[in-house]
Order: structure tokens, then sequence, then C-alpha cells
């Protein structure tokens, strides 16, 4: 229904060209703004809500204790949450804010858009079920790698204390009452989302660039003659190509079908998923820029692992 509703916007009502540039530019920046705020509303809401029958010293210590296993837990909670890398920042923000450790949360934030139920069934229909369950499993390896990382290297003054340590005044556990916990996760929503507005607009106008000028048959060119080097190359060229689920499959099943080993193919979009510029800058609200900057080395050394080895068992799936 949104993507009707901004066809006809685009397209009939101003009168862009939809086979040109610039309309598919401002077609995908209405799109991706309207939904990102969308989610950000609803999901910044939803745990705000959800917070409230969640005392923080016991999230806190679920997630946090027992070292490996909470950046685990904070993986697979990612798995099965169908966000993007822009619309996983909220839920992120939340954590931190009650409490669970940096590295923990970076779990989480590395392997939501990395694996989700849409991005899955994909997979499953156009690679097969052996490969999907090979990149759902290096998935989940390369999000809680990276969070135990992270974690280690006590990182938590890069972070932006400003926002994390903002919340919505509320009554304390056990004083709350249906309007409460609702009035909690309004006040919560509305204060995230007008301290990252701005962040958002930047990062999908961005994207919305790079998405509709960038020319993708350079970058399968690239990939195909650089030999031993190209998952590193395929990871990098992967950073700036922002696009959703829908578009990320796709070209990654037409990498494979033209030659490029099934490693490449997949560090290309698990580094389409995972690590975005729009990503980057949003992310700019809420930490530094060498905590930035660290986050998406470990992320994407990982992401060049991860396709070395997918492309040394590729003939066993």
């Amino acid at each position: 229904m949104l993507l009707r509703f901004v066809d006809l916007l685009v397209y009939e009502w101003i009168g862009l060209d939809p086979e040109s540039r610039l309309g598919g530019t401002i077609h995908f920046f209405i799109y991706d703004t309207v939904k990102i705020f969308l989610l950000l509303a609803v999901m910044i809401f939803a745990i705000g809500v959800i917070r409230t029958w969640m005392p923080q010293k016991n999230l806190k210590k679920w997630m946090g204790s027992g070292g490996i296993w909470g950046n685990l837990v904070a993986a697979l909670f990612g798995a099965i949450t169908p966000f993007c890398s822009c619309s996983s920042i909220p839920i992120f923000i939340s954590l931190l804010k009650a409490g669970v450790p940096l590295g923990v949360t970076f779990s989480f934030l590395v392997t939501s858009p990395i694996i989700n139920e849409y991005l899955v069934i994909l997979m499953i229909g156009e690679f097969g079920m052996p490969i999907t369950v090979a990149y759902v499993c290096s998935g989940l390896f390369i999000g809680t790698a990276s969070g135990a990382i992270l974690g280690r290297m006590k990182l938590e003054h890069f972070l932006e204390q400003d926002i994390i340590n903002s919340s919505s005044e509320g009554e304390d556990e056990g004083d709350y009452t249906l309007g409460s916990r609702l009035r909690f996760g309004y006040r919560e929503s509305l204060s995230v989302i007008k301290q990252i507005w701005v962040w958002v607009l930047v990062g999908v106008a961005i994207g919305a660039g790079i998405h509709n000028y960038v020319p993708q048959e350079s970058v399968h060119s690239l990939m195909d003659a650089t030999g031993i080097f190209s998952v590193p190359i395929a990871t990098v060229l992967g950073v700036p190509m922002y696009g959703s689920c829908a578009a990320i499959v796709p070209i990654a099943v037409v990498l494979f079908q033209k030659g490029i080993p099934l490693g490449t193919a997949l560090a290309f979009m698990m580094a389409m998923a995972a690590l975005s510029l729009p990503e980057a800058i949003m992310l700019r609200r809420v930490m530094g820029l060498g905590l930035i900057a660290l986050y998406f080395a470990i992320a994407t050394l990982a992401i060049i692992a991860t396709g070395y080895l997918l492309n040394g068992l590729s003939q066993f799936l």
C-alpha cells in the first residue's frame, strides 16, 4: 500500500519518469524515509512498552552474563528481527539505554540486517537450502564474534551519553498501569526520533543517490577480474551499495550465475545488508567516529573471512 502511494506521488502526481535516475532517486528517498520513520515509531514504542515489564538489571544480567553467551543471544535475537541496518538502530539504542553491554548490542546490530525472514526465504528459493543454512550460520558467527571482540575493547567512552542516558520519565517497576505503559512507550519513541530524525534524512538521501547512480555493471566486472582478492574487494564495494533485501538477493544471484565464487557473492551481499553509509551517518548520533570506524572495520574483516570460508566450502554445498 505504501509502495503504491509513493508510485502515485512520484510518477503520476509529480510526473517524474520512472525510468530516469532522478525519478528513481526521489522514489527511493520518499519510500525509505516513510518506511524507516514508521518502523522507528512502532519499534521504539513497542520496545518502550516491553521495557516497563523488563527491569533494566534483569535485562542486563540476561544478555550480559556468561561471556560470549550474551553475544550469541543478541545475535539470535537479531536473526529473528526483520530489519535493515538503518531500522535496527532504534532497538540498538534501546538496548544500550536498558544497560545491555556495548559488545552485546553490537552483536544484535550486525546480525539483524544480515539475517531476516524475508532474506532467508528469498535465498532458499534462489540458492537452495544448504547454501542458505551456511549463510545463516556465517551471519550468526559474524554477529557473535564481532560483538565479542568489540565488547572486550571497553569502548563505552565513545558513546554519546546524552542520548544513551536520556529516558522518558515514568513510574518505578510495579507502579505501571496499562495507560502509563503506553505513555512511556510513546514518550520513548518521540524522544529518540527527535534526536535522530535529521541523521535519518541525510542517510536515506545518500543511500538513494548511491542506489540509483552507482553502476552495478562496473561493480560486477571489477569483482570478476580480481581473482583471489575478489572477496575483500566485493566486501568493500558492498558497503556503499545501499539497498533492501529485495534488491540484495537478486544482485548476489546474478553475480553467482556469472561465475563469481559463492563466498565472494555472499560477502558482497552481507556488506550491502550489514554495513551501509546511511547506517554510519545515523550511528554518528549515538557514537563517535572512532567507534563507528572500528565497528565497520571488525565487521568487514569478519565478512571477508566468512567469504573465503564459504568459497572453500562451496564445492560441498
